[in-house]
């Protein structure tokens, strides 16, 4: 095989799994590590990846990348809904009974179900506590549920409420659940997202809630990025929709986090 060949092929592995390691690449195409290592430098130079520790990432797994909101509202469609029917089964019935929901396109498909929400008997009550514009416009049309919007400064980029005000106003809070949504879960890093600003206020939510639930599709097992928020000991449950990797999952069982696959 040429080389410029086995680059494309390498580059579409990346694109594929969003990393790649140098024992499998060397493996798969019966070349030495030393020569995996040049190919990657090749690449990288090229901009198709990023050379980490082990191997290469795709450019998008910068500990900085992030996508918009609207971007990611079109990607990995139906795991949200699979993991926002499983979030739902978690929602408390009771006569009263308040919930935080995180920012975020996972955590919106959530929203979504919660604008069907009817209380099971008369007279019981929902508050549903959100720092996302858009989820807020959205549950604001259930006259069923209680809502209330963390106040403080938007962040374009997401549509969340972030800020020093944001976290103070949390940090006032115990809400009986929070549903957090997630950048990156990783083994030894925990939880992490792009942005200090908007990580600090999910720290506050964590820290805020009784039963923190994070809720995170496939992409984001195994990834780390830049800051991180939350440790694996301080969540109780993943819903997710693969297995993890055998180091996640082990990292996870240590941590004594419930792990769903919706």
């Amino acid at each position: 095989m040429f080389a410029e060949e086995r680059h494309q092929r390498i580059a579409d592995l990346v694109s594929a799994q969003g990393r790649v390691g140098v024992n499998e690449l060397a493996g798969l195409f019966s070349i030495t590590q030393e020569t995996v290592r040049r190919d990657l430098a090749t690449l990288e130079e090229a901009g198709q990846l990023r050379r980490v520790h082990g191997g290469a990432v795709g450019t998008d797994r910068l500990t900085r990348s992030e996508l918009s909101l609207s971007e990611r509202q079109t990607q990995r469609l139906d795991e949200k809904q699979r993991i926002a029917a499983a979030a739902m089964a978690l929602i408390p019935h009771a006569p009263t009974a308040s919930v935080l929901l995180d920012s975020g396109t996972t955590t919106a498909a959530l929203a979504e179900r919660l604008t069907g929400w009817t209380p099971a008997n008369t007279g019981d009550e929902l508050l549903v506590i959100t720092n996302s514009l858009p989820t807020a416009a959205s549950l604001s049309t259930n006259p069923s549920l209680l809502l209330d919007i963390v106040g403080g400064r938007v962040r374009g980029l997401t549509s969340a409420v972030v800020g020093a005000r944001a976290t103070e106003q949390l940090g006032a809070l115990r809400p009986d659940i929070a549903f957090i949504g997630t950048n990156g879960i990783h083994a030894d890093f925990g939880l992490s997202t792009p942005d200090p600003v908007e990580a600090a206020t999910k720290t506050a939510m964590v820290r805020a809630a009784r039963q923190v639930v994070v809720l995170a599709d496939a992409s984001k097992l195994g990834t780390e990025t830049l800051v991180r928020f939350a440790t694996l000991e301080q969540i109780d449950t993943l819903i997710t929709t693969a297995e993890p990797d055998r180091e996640l999952a082990a990292a996870l069982a240590a941590a004594g986090v419930e792990v769903v696959i919706a």
